[in-house]
């Protein structure tokens, strides 16, 4: 089990991976270890600047304004990466994702939310084996999910509003370090700019006969939740079957 892991007393400040083991999916398990993705290691497809002082021209001057035109530049080139570079990357909302040839990869929210990274696992699936790459950097998303159908993955997100429903995201890509390509909002219909007011959590592949019954013959199905952040143990899900338009994915809630 690989989950989010925050310390006590420092708020969402850690912003570390953690990972349990269980001899079943209902436990009890047992910690193993948590900690910063990949620290000292650069992304597939860095392109390094022509200087050998590379800290020093991503993070100085120091940009202490957000949301500039010269911020977010920074932050597409890799300054919160970079100084995250000997600890490890941020690692906050998470999935992992087994693509056909039985190789996982850790995908989360990374660089204080603002940019995903998507990291390989060993083949044990207990630890990251060095190879990681940034994704929509400075696009802010969070709550990654991600599917494959006939070689092409898709990945359905949610911008950073709390608690609050927002318009999902959803990206394409051949290979999955990139290129991602965004697309527009996949929701159609009543709240589909809120996305029927949930947050996708994972996207859960059909197996049988009866489950495609179910979900009115759907290869996959999007499962998110409906946070109560007034009672947060009461959040209800949605589950939503996903359809094809066109050749790409929607969701149309029932």
């Amino acid at each position: 089990m690989w989950f989010h892991l925050e310390l006590k007393g420092q708020g969402y400040a850690a912003a570390r991976y953690g990972v349990a083991t269980s001899d079943t999916p209902f436990g009890p398990f047992k910690f193993i270890r948590s900690g910063r993705v990949n620290p000292g290691i650069y992304p597939v497809g860095f392109a390094k600047p022509d200087t050998t002082d590379l800290k020093h021209q991503l993070l100085f001057p120091e940009l202490k304004s957000w949301w500039t035109p010269e911020w977010r530049k920074q932050i597409e080139r890799g300054m919160f990466w970079m100084r995250d570079f000997e600890g490890g990357q941020m690692s906050r909302d998470m999935t992992i994702f087994i693509d056909d040839d039985g190789k996982a990869y850790h995908i989360y929210s990374s660089e204080e939310n603002l940019t995903l990274q998507i990291a390989q696992l060993t083949d044990d699936y207990m630890q990251h084996n060095g190879s990681y790459v940034r994704v929509a950097a400075g696009g802010q998303n969070e709550a990654p999910t991600i599917f494959k159908q006939d070689g092409i993955y898709w990945m359905i997100t949610s911008g950073c509003t709390g608690w609050a429903p927002n318009a999902a995201r959803m990206f394409k890509a051949k290979n999955i370090y990139g290129p991602w390509e965004q697309l527009p909002n996949p929701c159609r219909g009543e709240g589909a700019d809120k996305t029927f007011g949930a947050q996708g959590t994972y996207i859960y592949k059909v197996e049988t006969a009866a489950q495609k019954k179910m979900f009115h013959g759907a290869d996959y199905v999007f499962m998110a939740d409906m946070w109560n952040p007034k009672h947060l143990s009461d959040s209800r899900h949605l589950w939503v079957p996903i359809s094809w338009e066109n050749g790409t994915p929607v969701l149309k809630k029932q």
